[in-house]
């Protein structure tokens, strides 16, 4: 597990450097419209609470069922390249729309149409990537997609950031424009890629053999009740900072300490779980998110939301890396489903944040209690499931004996 070897021969492989900048541009895309969206659909469009939510919640709902849709049959497409060309494509045609978006319906056809595909872009990049890898380096696969999806939070961090400063120099109109221009970034460098094929069956289902993981539906509905506690205390830790502080931007700067431990947490995180077992790992990142949210129940001075975030990172690192690399293994001979189930369940868990808001009233760090019972359920569907693993490896060895 040499890191410095293992990241000059990731940087060796060719394609590896385009597929980096395109989730970095991804995450840019991303970034710079997050956080204003609700605000340019309040202020500039003048939706209420309901029509905001409801926006939100039904492009979310439609990404979900393309997402998954068109997942499970890629993996009989020819090209998962052009899937997300054509997806990138339509998410731009779907942001001029939205930038003239004058009423509700204006905004909710011109969101659906720019979100919808947004999802399949990711699922079929990763999945791309999958193969890419497992075609020219399989012993970096896994790392590999870390990499990339660290790729991709770094470029969201920074979108972040150059969406407040778009919004200061040209309005909503600049960050519309700036979200526009990541997507085109994107395509552009999708375009320049290479595509690998998998391989074929025989190989494909080798490889499922010696590396995947067993599917487990347990397993499943805890990583999205991971992904929900997250979606969760991401909805309420800016209302909650604004409502102790009186600031609602010291929230942004506490993400913003999160990019600097990104990178390596997802590395360290993904070498822990080769070495101690995914599950593991897992149960670790649920801990980490307990004391987080254990600190914000106390009602703590500001400097503590800050010192807290490393270690928050660690959980949102093992999350979207260790996770995503799980679910992924459990489908090995069709990568685009697997990548593509992974992101519905991101999206599945957002739409739970999207909706909790018409059901709560306050914005007291009790809230945070929600999400501290979510990981708690979510940690014992784990430490199930690998009760049962040791029971199948005691049997198989008595079985053995005999």
């Amino acid at each position: 597990m040499n890191v410095w070897a293992d990241l000059r021969a990731f940087a060796a492989v060719s394609g590896a450097r385009r597929l980096l900048g395109a989730l970095f541009f991804y995450g840019i895309g991303l970034g710079i419209l997050a956080p204003m969206n609700s605000i340019y659909l309040s202020e500039s469009i003048g939706l209420d609470k309901g029509e905001i939510v409801s926006v939100f919640a039904i492009s979310a709902l439609l990404n979900m069922i393309v997402t998954i849709t068109v997942g499970a049959f890629s993996d009989r497409m020819r090209s998962k390249k052009n899937t997300a060309v054509a997806a990138a494509l339509v998410c731009m045609v779907g942001l001029l729309l939205y930038m003239r978006a004058e009423d509700y319906s204006g905004a909710l056809i011109g969101m659906c149409i720019a979100s919808a595909p947004s999802g399949l872009i990711m699922g079929q990049l990763f999945a791309l990537s999958r193969n890419h890898f497992g075609r020219l380096a399989p012993t970096l696969v896994e790392m590999a997609l870390i990499w990339l999806r660290s790729s991709l939070s770094i470029g969201f961090f920074v979108g972040l950031l150059a969406g407040a400063n778009l919004y200061v120099l040209a309005t909503f109109q600049g960050v519309l424009w700036g979200n526009l221009g990541g997507y085109a970034a994107l395509t552009l460098l999708i375009l320049m890629h290479r595509e690998l094929s998998a391989g074929s069956a025989g190989e494909s289902g080798s490889s499922a053999k010696a590396a995947g993981e067993p599917f487990s539906l347990l397993m499943l509905l805890a990583i999205l009740m991971i992904a929900c506690a997250d979606a969760v205390r991401g909805l309420y830790l800016p209302l909650v900072v604004k409502e102790l502080f009186g600031r609602a931007e010291i929230a942004s700067y506490i993400w913003s300490v999160q990019a600097v431990f990104e990178l390596l947490l997802m590395t360290v995180s993904g070498y822990w779980a080769a070495r101690y077992g995914t599950k593991r790992i897992l149960v670790l990142g649920g801990l980490c998110a307990i004391l987080c949210y254990a600190v914000y129940l106390s009602s703590p001075p500001l400097a503590f939301f800050f010192l807290v975030q490393p270690i928050y990172s660690l959980f949102v690192s093992i999350k979207f890396g260790v996770a995503m690399g799980y679910v992924q293994r459990m489908f090995l001979s069709r990568s685009g489903f697997g990548a593509s189930l992974y992101e519905c369940i991101i999206l599945m868990a957002t739409l739970v944040g999207y909706v909790l808001p018409l059901f709560v009233e306050g914005y007291h760090p009790l809230l945070f209690l929600m999400p501290t019972g979510i990981i708690v359920m979510a940690m014992l569907m784990i430490g199930w499931s690998m009760a049962g693993d040791r029971r199948r490896v005691s049997n198989k060895g008595q079985h053995m004996k005999i």
